[in-house]
């Protein structure tokens, strides 16, 4: 009687035991600060920002916040990297490219020079390799991210005077991005990476001659038709790009299956929501800018090449130099080849009148 009293008492302990964990796992929530790398009144990437956290937010009926911040409040915005990974910030809306400082190759996931749309983008990423890549890389620092952005082509740069040819950018001091920078410093510019709202101040201080940025919606959200008239295109160094939701993987791995989810549908509605956005948005900032005396102007097919023949030659010297840029070449190169079959058939010729 003793005996099946004691297995009685311990049955009723071991179920609510059970019970406690059941319900304080349905209890849990998740509240991450997130810092951004733009700021909540930039146009698309900091809309974007705002959107996802309302969006995660909205999905899981408020369990689950990942609170925005704006670019600085924690922590500077191009240490969201570090900051992440010491566990500093639970999560960074930003970009590969921001960490090219640590590991220049990443830049690849953020946007390729005289790269695809948005559509063959991702194609590579999600099956042709890329995200498996991005996955090693970063999980050797200890991190994990979602793709969690993707807007529209940039344009190629604000100047303060009209640019003929590519010669004239020699020995000027210029914000530039990414791979993109890469060509810029190819052709004789010395660039510098510079988060968004460290441009307009280092442009009127005479730090940098000429920048460029993203897109016309997000440039008038920054002033720089203010300073600088002539805005140039295409922007053939980012003609799709990729955010990124950063986190450490540690605190990705701690997180159930659901919040997972959660953070993962609400990161591929914002790519979804900023792309289109971020194309049907243009023309009306272009006419604003026009407006306020903005020349827009088209790089010529003779100039254009220069820049694709110094981007070659990048791309020849990186790939002698860093196994890692060799190996994301590969992996890419490879993928778009195969993907021309289908292209080269699929779609209608760009520049061609039927």
């Amino acid at each position: 009687m003793k005996f099946k009293s004691s297995l009685f008492i311990g049955a009723v302990a071991v179920a609510a035991t059970s019970l406690v964990a059941i319900s304080a796992q349905a209890g849990d929530k998740l509240r991450w600060k997130m810092q951004s790398t733009w700021g909540s009144q930039v146009a698309i990437n900091g809309e974007a920002a705002v959107y996802f956290s309302n969006k995660v937010k909205e999905i899981s009926g408020g369990d689950v916040q990942l609170r925005f911040h704006e670019p600085n409040a924690l922590v500077p915005s191009l240490e969201v990297w570090d900051a992440v990974k010491n566990g500093s910030v639970d999560a960074g809306y930003t970009t590969p490219g921001y960490h090219a400082g640590k590991i220049p190759a990443v830049s690849y996931f953020t946007a390729v020079p005289f790269g695809p749309g948005a559509s063959e983008y991702h194609g590579w990423m999600e099956y042709g390799g890329g995200q498996q890549l991005k996955d090693r890389i970063y999980g050797e620092y200890g991190l994990k991210a979602l793709n969690c952005l993707t807007h529209a082509p940039e344009t190629s740069g604000w100047f303060r005077k009209k640019i003929n040819k590519v010669e004239e950018l020699k020995g000027m001091k210029m914000r530039f991005f990414g791979l993109g920078a890469m060509v810029m410093s190819k052709i004789g510019v010395s660039t510098q990476l510079l988060a968004g709202g460290d441009i307009y101040p280092a442009l009127e201080k005479g730090v940098i001659d000429a920048t460029e940025f993203s897109m016309p919606t997000h440039d008038l959200s920054y002033g720089f038709y203010q300073l600088a008239k002539f805005n140039y295109f295409p922007g053939w160094h980012q003609q799709t790009s990729i955010g990124e939701l950063l986190m450490s993987q540690k605190g990705w791995g701690g997180l159930t299956k659901t919040q997972q989810g959660i953070i993962n549908t609400a990161c591929r509605d914002t790519m979804w929501w900023a792309l289109v956005r971020s194309d049907a948005k243009q023309v009306p900032a272009m006419r604003e800018l026009e407006k306020k005396g903005v020349t827009f102007v088209t790089w010529p097919d003779s100039e254009i090449s220069k820049f694709k023949a110094a981007w070659d030659e990048v791309v020849k010297e990186k790939s002698a130099t860093d196994p890692l840029f060799k190996e994301i070449t590969a992996s890419y190169d490879a993928f778009r080849s195969d993907y021309n079959i289908w292209s080269s058939k699929a779609y209608l010729k760009q520049g061609v009148k039927y």
